[in-house]
Formats: C-alpha cells, sequence, structure tokens
C-alpha cells in the first residue's frame, strides 16, 4: 500500500521554495510519472450545457466557493464530491501551506494538527462511489486511490484545486492542493517537468481567504496556528 512508507494519497509536494522546483525539478517523492491516461472517453450523461456542481468550504480562518469542473474531470470531481458528502474532509487540517505557491489539505491524519504522518493518508481500500456524470460505479484501489485522469488540459493557476499523489501511476485519493500562484509545471500536459497534477475546480468566491491562509506563521511548512475545515458543502450535484 506504500511508496517509501507512504500510502498512495502521500504526496508530500517537498518544494521548499518554487524556485528549486523550477531550477532541480521535484524530488522523487513528489514528482509524477504517469503514462497516458486510459479514460480518454467523455461522460456519456452529463451534459456540459448543466451547470457543474459547486463546492463551499467553511474553515477556522474563512469561507471560500469553487466550481467543481464535473463536465470535464468526471471522476476526480466525483471521487471529491463523494468524499465530502460523506464528511470526510470534516475536521482535517490544512497540513501544509506555502506562501506564493500553495495551500495542500485533505489527508485524515491530519485531523490531528501535529501528526507526523499528515501528508501520508487517504480513502479506504477499495471503497466504492459513482460517476456522477455517467453513473458508473468506480472502485478505489487497494490503496484506496482513484485512477489518473489526464484528459482536460486545465493549467494550476492561481485558485485551481488540484490532486495531490506520490508520483506514481494511480495515487490520487482524497488530498488535494489550491494553488495561489500558475504553478504551470506541475500541469500533467507540462513536459518540462515530470510532475502531472490535474486541476478538478477553482475558487471563484472567496480567493482571498486561501492567499491569506497561506502566509500564516508555519512550523516546517504546516501552520504553527493549526487551521481546521469545519465543514464542506456541495451542491447542484446531479440526481
Amino acid at each position: 500500500l506504500a511508496q517509501g512508507g507512504l500510502s498512495c494519497s502521500g504526496f508530500h509536494l517537498l518544494f521548499a521554495m518554487r524556485a528549486f522546483v523550477r531550477r532541480a525539478g521535484p524530488v522523487a517523492q513528489s514528482s509524477s510519472l504517469f503514462g497516458p491516461s486510459r479514460l480518454a472517453q467523455a461522460p456519456r450523461c452529463f451534459s456540459s450545457a448543466k451547470a457543474n456542481p459547486r463546492a463551499k468550504f467553511e474553515t477556522s480562518a474563512g469561507s471560500f466557493e469553487a466550481e467543481l469542473y464535473l463536465d470535464k474531470m468526471p471522476i476526480t470531481a466525483s471521487n471529491f464530491i463523494a468524499l465530502a458528502q460523506q464528511g470526510y474532509y470534516d475536521g482535517i487540517h490544512f497540513h501544509r501551506v506555502i506562501p506564493g505557491f500553495m495551500a495542500q489539505f485533505g489527508c485524515p491524519n491530519a485531523k490531528d494538527p501535529n501528526s507526523r504522518r499528515a501528508g501520508t493518508g487517504g480513502p479506504e481500500p477499495r471503497t466504492k462511489f459513482t460517476n456522477l456524470a455517467n453513473g458508473e460505479e468506480i472502485s478505489r484501489n487497494s490503496g484506496g486511490c482513484i485512477p489518473d485522469e489526464l484528459i482536460a488540459k486545465i493549467s494550476n493557476e492561481p485558485g485551481t484545486l488540484s490532486m495531490a499523489n506520490t508520483g506514481q501511476k494511480d495515487t490520487g485519493g482524497s488530498q488535494f492542493f489550491i494553488n495561489v500562484a500558475h504553478n504551470d509545471f506541475l500541469d500533467w500536459f507540462n513536459r518540462s517537468t515530470p510532475s502531472k497534477h490535474p486541476v478538478f475546480g477553482k475558487i471563484d468566491v472567496g480567493y482571498d481567504v486561501v492567499v491569506k491562509i497561506t502566509k500564516v506563521k508555519t512550523r516546517n511548512d504546516n501552520p504553527a496556528e493549526p487551521i481546521v475545515m469545519q465543514k464542506i458543502t456541495v451542491t447542484g450535484v446531479p440526481e
């Protein structure tokens, strides 16, 4: 279940500085080596003419809202929606924030804000969820991770929600990060680095809250004063 002691969703983003990443490239644990996607088929039921679902994130530092790209990233968005509707994210803390780069969130181990295992956890193995675009049942793998969905060329621009991973194939689970810069070197379709992190949504209300979160005082990139996700509410989910 692990890569170097990490569960499949234990994406570390071990980039002390964005400049370091651009210069030297990501280290092995946080680089991505995905092959071509097996998920090139367009969704059969969800119409792009319909409004995408929305998520409201209520944190101890303020609230923000995002559009979820169910039309373009059906499996990844559906995975997030399923977890949010289960209350999976409620009570989890942001475990890594870097100003001018990103805020990372979603590890269940980070319910303890001081856990040394923060960044290594994810959903339970073999759990299932529904692809809301076409009704297909999707099974997470033995590490609790979903299939790579490298189909939509959406860049890691400021405000985007992007999947975290270990750098190996099919290793995205529950963790994601919110970009506060245009981190195009993390795009799966940018061949300048091996990193491949697909975007599945974008903040359109309260982006300043996330920027503020990335600028708090930290210890080893972990907020010195814990910032907890109180609740994520998803609306506009197709029936």
